[in-house]
């Protein structure tokens, strides 16, 4: 992934003007007039049309593979608003930071990536939900400003303060939630569709993933020597290997005892079975 990544990247750059400048400012003027119309759309027919159906995909009708995305996720006025608003809000700060063709590729890419997931359900799963809106498109845009902007903060319903991080383990959550579901149901389709919908995001962030994963294997590996390191300095200079902080015991004098280093406690404190769940933590 991390070589398609670099693909990707050497593509935009090779190509700037191959983007849409302000794409998300089309999409949710789309959204908000597809929205307007099927208001006064009894029949539901003009969403059924737009709506990604892998099986009247399949049978011709084209315009499928791009028009789902304009139809707006909400149940009502006001939640059609909030979430326009905030996914706007969101593109336009990934698009200032990626430039505008890589924005359109990775949108573009999780359009199609989207249709296929789709497709994939029905082949597998013998039926797949039509698609009614840009969700896992617009999921992926989430966790994308979530990963570059983990810390920045929005507040639910205008009142409560949260981090993007935390909003985006719990959607992480739930999307393998849906996934486990799919699978203990037996309907593979199901289980993949987020997945398969969603690797643009893997895909981008490949390089980002990777150095995350080297940097905790380094501070575990750091930790760990730095454990053993302790453990036998003690040993060579006290003559035992462990010995409660609580109550004074070592292993030497009472070898039955068992003895525990507190995950809790800063730096590496011992303890005995019985003070290990009783003492007050290490916090400098």
């Amino acid at each position: 992934m991390k070589k398609l990544n670099a693909a990707i990247d050497r593509f935009c750059a090779m190509h700037p003007r191959l983007g849409i400048p302000n794409l998300m400012r089309y999409l949710v003027a789309a959204n908000a007039v597809v929205y307007i119309f099927s208001m006064f759309d009894r029949s539901g027919m003009l969403l059924n049309m737009l709506a990604m159906d892998a099986a009247s995909l399949l049978h011709g009708q084209i315009w499928r593979v791009a028009t789902f995305v304009l139809i707006p996720t909400g149940s009502g006025p006001l939640s059609v608003m909030l979430s326009l608003f905030f996914y706007f809000w969101l593109g336009e700060s990934m698009e200032r930071l990626w430039g505008s063709t890589k924005f359109t590729v990775y949108y573009a890419g999780g359009m199609l990536l989207s249709v296929l997931s789709s497709i994939l359900a029905l082949f597998l799963d013998g039926f797949a939900f039509p698609l009614y809106g840009a969700g896992y498109v617009n999921a992926a845009l989430f966790f994308a400003f979530a990963l570059t902007y983990p810390d920045a903060v929005v507040r639910l319903f205008y009142i409560i303060p949260i981090k993007m991080k935390w909003l985006a383990v719990f959607e992480a959550a739930i999307y393998v939630l849906s996934v486990v579901q799919g699978i203990r149901m037996g309907l593979w389709g199901v289980a993949l569709a987020p997945i398969v919908a969603m690797l643009n995001l893997f895909v981008f962030f490949s390089p980002d993933f990777s150095r995350r994963a080297s940097q905790f294997q380094a501070r575990h590996r750091t930790e760990a020597v730095q454990f053993r390191r302790a453990v036998k300095e003690q040993r060579r200079q006290k003559g035992y290997n462990h010995k409660c902080e609580v109550c004074g015991r070592t292993d030497a004098e009472h070898p039955d005892l068992q003895f525990r280093y507190c995950s809790k406690c800063t730096g590496y404190h011992c303890f005995c079975e019985e003070h290990i769940f009783n003492h007050v933590h290490h916090t400098d």
